[in-house]
């Protein structure tokens, strides 16, 4: 039986005792470009310097986005005392080392996904961050989105029953073959790392750490993953369905089963979208959640800004809602997969 409405989403509204942030970005690449705006129009943080490869890239995004400072040197922005944050927009061939140095710094730091190219490389930062007492963060932003919040307190309330299934699928048809950085293995390229990373997590925030994996999939003639399909089993009777591809655009949905009903998530389901709970029966009846807030697309980049200033207002070192240990093992699974796909 559905219940006779959805729970309230736990919403990481700004101006709701967070303290105002002072952030450095470094990178100025598409997604910092969209997360500052982002911040900027939905939060009550502040973006005051920039750092990006040259001198000129760094200044002309600056300008661009009313941001004070810019630099050519990651060095020169995590030493500035006015900034609490670092926000690293970097390829991810470069977020250990930039992470490292932010953290060195002192700073608390939010690292794109994937926080690292390897579980072991992301266990330096958490050894790193937890050693300087500064809070980390991967910038998973499905994570903080109010459909994700929905999700939880369904599943929490079981309203789904006991969950026997995860099904998720991201899949880009990226250009520019060998030349665009997912292509690229000295930029950490391929799809699992970039794309495939928004399927695992979110089997991993709905089943946990998987106990079995099996991968079958392939390489590109650079070296990287072009795709993949991944089992994944889990306690009890659970099993995933994870696929992945930066060959082609596939569906990027995700559903939910379980013994009492399931949910099924709209493209893109990482994103805000709409999602549906279906009862168990085959034909029986189902309701459509919808975003109520407003905030679309990548605009909502801004709730994970919010949800950090909030954690480090209550004295946290890390994410309640994606743990660094957890972070950890899903780079884990990834470099297990990985490994099947290279055999």
């Amino acid at each position: 039986m559905l219940p006779n409405h959805f729970p309230d989403p736990h919403l990481f509204l700004p101006g709701h005792g967070e303290p105002q942030l002072r952030w450095g970005v470094i990178g100025v690449g598409w997604i910092a470009k969209e997360f500052v705006p982002a911040v900027r129009d939905h939060t009550a943080q502040q973006i005051v310097a920039v750092a990006a490869t040259s001198l000129e890239r760094a200044s002309r995004f600056a300008a661009e986005h009313g941001i004070g400072q810019a630099f050519d040197s990651v060095d020169q922005l995590v030493a500035l005392p006015e900034v609490d944050v670092v926000y690293v927009a970097t390829p991810q061939s470069a977020h250990l080392e930039v992470g490292l140095a932010a953290i060195a710094a002192g700073k608390h730091v939010l690292i794109e996904k994937p926080l690292a190219l390897t579980a072991a490389e992301a266990t330096l930062l958490v050894d790193a961050a937890r050693a300087a007492g500064v809070f980390l963060m991967e910038a998973m932003w499905s994570r903080y989105l109010p459909q994700a919040s929905v999700i939880r307190t369904l599943i929490a309330d079981g309203a789904l029953g006991e969950i026997h299934s995860v099904v998720a699928d991201h899949g880009q048809a990226i250009p520019d073959y060998p030349n665009h950085r997912l292509h690229r293995p000295e930029l950490g390229g391929g799809a699992l790392l970039d794309i495939g990373i928004y399927p695992l997590q979110f089997d991993s925030m709905v089943l946990g750490a998987p106990r079995g994996i099996v991968a079958v999939g392939a390489m590109t003639g650079s070296g990287v993953d072009a795709y993949s399909s991944i089992i994944l089993s889990h306690e009890g009777v659970a099993q995933s369905t994870i696929t992945t591809s930066i060959l082609t655009h596939t569906p990027n949905t995700a559903s939910i089963s379980g013994t009492a009903g399931r949910i099924e998530l709209d493209p893109f389901f990482f994103t805000p979208t709409t999602f549906r709970l279906y009862e168990a029966e085959i034909f029986g009846a189902s309701m459509e959640w919808s975003d109520p807030t407003g905030i679309a697309s990548f605009a909502a980049l801004s709730w994970e800004a919010t949800a950090l200033a909030t954690y480090v207002g209550e004295g946290r070192s890390e994410s309640p809602l994606h743990t660094l240990a957890e972070t950890v093992s899903i780079l884990a699974t990834i470099d297990e997969v990985r490994s099947q796909l290279e055999r």
